[in-house]
């Protein structure tokens, strides 16, 4: 069973030699709730107060959250398809050239086939065999983009770059932010030598990600809103720069809501929502290109689970009711509002809808329920209250609740 976010807070406590009531001085987080919740008498807490923590603690939000550290300090080293990965982001100085992963002629639309389907992957949270795909991925990449003259060689840069910040996303979800934010300046490097004028504010979008799991929300909600505003300056006429300059509206939007602006952060999502609007009416993004995920569809879920976030489930469950996504939703995007769904009931005392949500969730993106650590929480909740609706018990040994 995973270590248990009052065992990691008071682990974490000690470490920085503060007392309950010196971290609630440090964080702001009153004395109570810290107590409570290494007591185990309180499973979860909200984004905010967790950034807050995190603040006080001195520490990066993913040791909070019990994702791996950056540095293992159990002694125990990388696996070695990470340490693959690794070899691959950061290749040794003075290497020979590259060359072609397999057999077949390395064309850059095959590359752009190979990347795209290893973002599937990514939104599948298949992650292993991402892991031992990835390096061959970058290797294609770094060759394409070395070889040929003019456009070719830029759009061997533009799939090295989208490669590269596959690479940054993976190494965020598997708690390694320095290595990500190492992926993502060479992806940028890349960006700017591309053929590709908004890879470079979707690899912004990706920076300010990195930035909030790193505790840095100022930084990226500056970030993301400096990169919105170039966007909307140059390719704002296009499906393809509305749809970037949405995700990095939501991105700025999540940042200032995690640092307890909940106002502005709502005027920024209903600002993103209208826009949706405009995708209607203007030609569609280029058969293949590879973009931000910004839908109608998406900007809701991303206002659900900011309701979800501060306190609000009634809002939350209405903004939710009803809701129809879209064909290009990914996977963990429908996990993410299931999971708030599931919160949202769970904070109003409705322990059936909190459960059927999570039934729904385990039965269309297990592995991703696996990964969340937000999913053992409510179903830590639910299992501590007096009575357990049916399925409940199916969820809890799925998780390793009840051992």
């Amino acid at each position: 069973m995973a270590e248990h976010l009052g065992d990691r807070l008071v682990r974490l406590r000690r470490l920085a030699d503060l007392t309950q009531e010196g971290l609630a001085e440090k964080s702001g987080v009153s004395s109570d709730v810290i107590k409570r919740l290494e007591q185990k008498r309180k499973h979860s807490a909200r984004l905010p107060t967790l950034h807050a923590l995190a603040r006080g603690l001195g520490v990066e939000l993913t040791s909070l959250l019990g994702d791996p550290p950056g540095v293992p300090s159990t002694g125990e080293v990388d696996p070695p398809q990470l340490v693959a990965v690794r070899r691959a982001i950061m290749p040794p100085l003075f290497a020979p050239p590259p060359e072609p992963n397999g057999p077949e002629r390395l064309t850059v639309p095959l590359l752009r086939r190979e990347i795209a389907d290893a973002w599937t992957l990514y939104h599948s949270a298949e992650f292993g065999r991402l892991m031992e795909l990835l390096p061959g991925i970058i290797n294609d990449a770094r060759f394409a983009a070395a070889v040929g003259k003019g456009d070719e060689k830029a759009a061997g840069q533009a799939a090295l770059g989208k490669a590269l910040q596959l690479a940054g996303h993976l190494a965020i979800r598997l708690g390694k932010t320095d290595l990500a934010l190492s992926a993502l300046e060479r992806a940028m490097n890349a960006a700017e030598q591309s053929s590709d004028p908004l890879l470079g504010p979707m690899v912004s979008n990706s920076v300010a990600w990195n930035y909030q799991r790193q505790n840095r929300l100022d930084d990226a909600e500056h970030l993301a809103v400096y990169a919105a505003d170039g966007v909307e300056r140059d390719h704002g006429d296009t499906a393809e720069g509305v749809r970037v300059w949405g995700g990095l509206l939501m991105s700025a939007a999540t940042s200032a809501a995690r640092s307890g602006d909940y106002d502005t952060a709502n005027e920024m999502m209903t600002t993103a929502e209208k826009a949706t609007k405009r995708l209607a009416v203007l030609p569609p993004p280029v058969n293949g290109r590879m973009v931000s995920v910004f839908s109608r569809s998406s900007v809701r879920i991303e206002r659900v689970r900011l309701a979800v976030q501060h306190a609000r489930p009634e809002e939350a469950l209405q903004l939710a009711k009803g809701m129809r996504l879209s064909t290009d939703t990914p996977p963990s995007w429908r996990t993410w509002l299931l999971l708030d769904v599931a919160r949202a009931h769970t904070d109003l005392g409705n322990a059936e809808g909190a459960v059927k949500a999570l039934m729904r969730l385990r039965e269309i993106a297990p592995a991703w329920m696996r990964h969340h650590t937000l999913a053992v929480s409510i179903v830590n909740d639910l299992w501590a209250t007096p009575t357990r609706p049916p399925g409940l018990r199916k969820l809890a040994e799925f998780l390793g609740v009840t051992s």
